[in-house]
């Protein structure tokens, strides 16, 4: 039965303690922790963006940017990993309506990693194609049901593949020191068969008109797909930089200097630096929400480069902007904070990892920005 934002958001609410609570945990297993993954599925989370046809809640990216925040901000890798599950479910709304029915057969939503990086080949076959190569940065493979690929054909066209999990393997080489516990192993595929209708031209998989967005009233289902990526990523970087806000607080209030003796909850500068972090992290929040009425706003309608390139600058400096300030706050809290069992230093050392990732990344975003201001043409395809 379908669910209105505010039951939603509540629910991950109460998850979020319990969450952060498990976050070392999830850090040393190097992958999501089974009960979290239980608890996100109970609480009924993943179907946010899901049609109404299959049982999903047809909600908006606004919920997903609340729900995201909340959970990023207990957890990053476990954000990070929901925020994937959340909108590879849309990414199946675009394959064909026989595709759609296979992905949302027993339950109203998938389990999912994705990438658009052409990292497979694929050999014609009768009734579909046999499909080889290796997927690296697979977040969500560890409790995956499915998985979306792309792969050159022998003409060089290139196809979005469909793939049950249960048919590759996985190479456990996820050891990393930020977003551990994403489990963002590579994904091995050996001559692996996809049928013909799990099969999908990558124009029309970024485009978002396909014959499967076709069957769902609702234009989520047809936004072009980078616009579409940039503002579901970005509550995690919002979310996180909350989390380590919470967690420098928390410091701040309990430690006492090792030589002066001095209370930091008592200290002028402590002060400032504090009310900086706080008004950085609402800040971050204000640019996610602003980046995801953006996107939501144009949906119907269409992104012309000059948005295409706002957006992606947008993101980019929301990136940079949450790195630069929990990096602050790391070295104001002192040593203590950088123990292992300290969230914050794990905000910080998941943030420097997560702001390393091509879609934000800021010379090749600033690049763009710079060109397209002079009227010359973009240089990266990831607009």
């Amino acid at each position: 039965m379908p669910l209105p934002h505010e039951e939603l958001v509540a629910r991950a609410r109460a998850l979020a303690p319990g969450i952060a609570a498990r976050a070392q945990e999830t850090e040393q297993l190097r992958r999501p922790h089974d009960d979290t993954i239980a608890e996100l599925v109970d609480a009924e989370l993943i179907p946010i963006l899901v049609p109404r046809r299959w049982g999903g809640h047809e909600l908006g990216l606004d919920t997903l940017r609340e729900v995201v925040e909340t959970i990023s901000a207990a957890c990053l890798s476990t954000g990070w990993v929901l925020d994937f599950y959340i909108g590879h479910c849309v990414f199946a709304t675009r394959f064909s309506e026989r595709a759609q029915q296979e992905f949302f057969a027993d339950r109203p939503f998938i389990l999912a990693p994705a990438t658009t990086s052409p990292t497979t080949r694929a050999e014609r076959v009768t009734g579909g194609w046999r499909v080889t190569g290796r997927i690296p940065w697979a977040s969500g493979i560890m409790h995956a049901d499915w998985a979306f690929c792309v792969g050159f054909t022998p003409d060089n066209a290139l196809l979005a593949f469909a793939v049950r999990a249960s048919e590759v393997e996985i190479d456990d080489v996820w050891h990393m020191s930020g977003m551990a516990g994403t489990g963002s192993n590579t994904i091995i595929l050996d001559n692996v068969y996809v049928p013909d209708h799990r099969a999908l031209p990558v124009q029309s998989l970024t485009s978002g008109n396909t014959p499967g967005t076709a069957i769902h009233p609702n234009p989520l289902y047809r936004a072009p797909l980078i616009p579409f990526l940039l503002a579901q990523s970005a509550p995690v970087f919002s979310g996180a930089l909350r989390g380590a806000t919470t967690a420098f607080t928390q410091i701040i209030q309990s430690r006492t200097t090792t030589y002066e003796l001095k209370s930091l909850k008592d200290d002028p500068h402590t002060h400032i630096k504090l009310g900086e972090a706080t008004t950085n992290a609402h800040i971050a929040e204000r640019l996610v929400s602003d980046l995801v009425a953006q996107v939501t706003t144009r949906i119907p309608t269409d992104f012309p480069l000059s948005t295409r390139v706002n957006l992606k600058s947008q993101t980019a400096y929301l990136a940079r902007h949450c790195l630069n300030a929990v990096s602050d706050m790391s070295t104001t809290a002192g040593a203590a904070a950088h123990s292992l069992s300290s969230p914050l230093q794990r905000f910080h050392r998941d943030l420097t990892l997560l702001s390393t990732h091509a879609f934000w990344s800021w010379q090749t975003s600033t690049e763009q920005s710079g060109r397209h201001t002079l009227s010359l043409p973009p240089t990266t395809p990831l607009l």
